[in-house]
């Protein structure tokens, strides 16, 4: 087996029935590229890292990297990616909503030295986000996108996305400022560096989840608008104390109208 072009990382839990068909299709995809893809699982308990290790007896491209104790899919990228000796990195989900045939055009990207990070985007021309299981999926991502544009100043037309390729030199150099928490390990390399990077955007249909369960829930949200609000001071102070104070203007707002509400409805 020749050493990998590429390495994909795919940070999951409890995707046990996306394991299988994700390799098929990579296999089905990069069929002149020397690639291995590196499975990192947060214990999951419905036996996601046993059909991995299944996998990993017969096809020497397949490997696995099982976490005790440690939790999150930015952390999971990037253990997963500082074990590759790939030079190309590339990160996508474990649930087969992201499109593979998108690997290819990233990887020509990045070895004509076009780039230094390749994003799968759903925002241009091309892509569709049709995937999004409903309305307020759709708001919290469109949501996410502003935010990062506005107050982060991240020249992506889909900062949110979750699949992308970089030049491991590139990856390596950030890892040391990588925060680490929450789920947008893109967002948090775009910014680790004042240095800016070379872009090149693929565009990508966002599929429907065949199998298991969306992790994206309150908790998630919470800890991106965390990370969201303690980047943008940094970055983008102005902005970020202007957007603070149209915020509590518009809570100030919102809880003067409910208190009329509530004086009206006990005097009738």
């Amino acid at each position: 087996m020749n050493a990998p072009d590429i390495s994909i990382i795919i940070p999951c839990y409890n995707e046990v029935e996306n394991v299988a068909p994700l390799v098929e299709a990579l296999e089905g995809v990069l069929t002149d590229v020397a690639w291995e893809v590196v499975f990192v699982d947060d214990n999951s308990p419905d036996g996601t890292m046993k059909a991995v290790r299944k996998l990993a007896e017969t096809k020497p491209y397949v490997r696995g990297i099982l976490r005790i104790g440690r939790r999150g899919l930015s952390s999971a990228v990037i253990e997963g990616a500082l074990s590759a000796s790939a030079p190309i990195i590339a990160v996508m989900d474990g649930d087969l909503q992201h499109d593979e045939t998108c690997l290819r055009e990233m990887i020509t990207a990045l070895q004509t030295d076009r780039a230094d990070i390749a994003v799968a985007s759903r925002h241009i021309k091309g892509g569709s986000n049709e995937g999004l299981s409903n309305g307020w999926r759709r708001f919290l991502s469109n949501a996410g996108i502003w935010a990062a544009q506005w107050l982060l100043n991240v020249p992506l037309t889909d900062p949110m996305s979750g699949f992308f390729a970089v030049k491991r030199t590139v990856f390596t150099q950030r890892a040391p400022f990588l925060d680490g928490h929450g789920f947008k390990i893109l967002l948090d390399l775009m910014i680790a560096r004042k240095e800016p990077l070379r872009i090149h955007e693929v565009p990508m249909t966002f599929r429907n989840r065949a199998h298991g369960e969306s992790k994206l829930d309150s908790s998630v949200m919470f800890i991106f608008a965390q990370n969201l609000a303690k980047n943008s001071f940094r970055r983008r102070p102005a902005l970020a104390y202007g957007a603070v104070g149209l915020a509590g203007l518009g809570i100030a707002v919102g809880l003067k109208a409910l208190c009329t509400r509530c004086r009206h409805s006990s005097s009738s």
